[in-house]
């Protein structure tokens, strides 16, 4: 895990192993071919993304291939950041985003303590003016007003494993982009001890 503070809050940056990957994509395809369990997971009423499909992943599928994992990483990010041990890990809500062509996230923040993204597919954009800066597909995370030494965004560019982890407040977007191909995704909010979480409690 890389721990990244190109302005005030401070972000993670790690790699989910291959298997896994492919772990969470069978279960997506899996669900994508009942109409019935698609309408039943659909998400998008609660999110604010302008993409062509949100759902959950059922809670057993979460318990059982990715808790463990997200636990340990996000202890070891409360541990980095804060010096503090987390005992409470609770994942509230777990969901994939389906972008294509056009599609996009606006920007917004989540709720609960730390939120998560991570990359499943990713698609070869098709750039109209390669001579500009390359965000077609990319996520900012915004925070504050940019000033001397100081800035105030900060772009990834996705690859398939990547996740980042961040605090739930802070304010990021996903850009649209051209391409026949797939921009897959999955988000998560999850919330930790509140004496850790609550830094106006003393």
């Amino acid at each position: 895990m890389k721990i990244l503070s190109p302005f005030g809050p401070k972000i993670a940056k790690l790699k989910l192993p291959q298997f896994l990957i492919k772990k969470i994509n069978a279960e997506v395809d899996k669900i994508l071919s009942k109409k019935k369990l698609v309408k039943k997971l659909d998400y998008s009423k609660k999110l604010v993304g302008q993409v062509k499909q949100e759902f959950q992943l059922p809670k057993a599928f979460v318990k059982r291939n990715l808790e463990k994992v997200i636990t340990k990483e996000v202890k070891n990010y409360i541990k980095k950041t804060t010096g503090k041990n987390t005992s409470k890990v609770d994942i509230k809500n777990f969901w994939v985003v389906r972008q294509f062509n056009n599609d996009y996230n606006p920007i917004h923040y989540h709720d609960g303590h730390i939120s998560g993204v991570g990359y499943l597919k990713i698609p070869k954009f098709i750039s109209k003016n390669p001579n500009k800066s390359k965000i077609d597909g990319t996520i900012d995370f915004i925070n504050g007003n940019k000033m001397f030494l100081s800035d105030s965004i900060y772009n990834h560019q996705p690859k398939v494993g990547d996740v980042i982890i961040f605090p739930h407040y802070l304010m990021h977007t996903a850009y649209p982009f051209k391409s026949s191909g797939e921009r897959r995704s999955f988000s998560f909010n999850l919330e930790i001890d509140s004496k850790i979480a609550n830094v106006f409690t003393r």
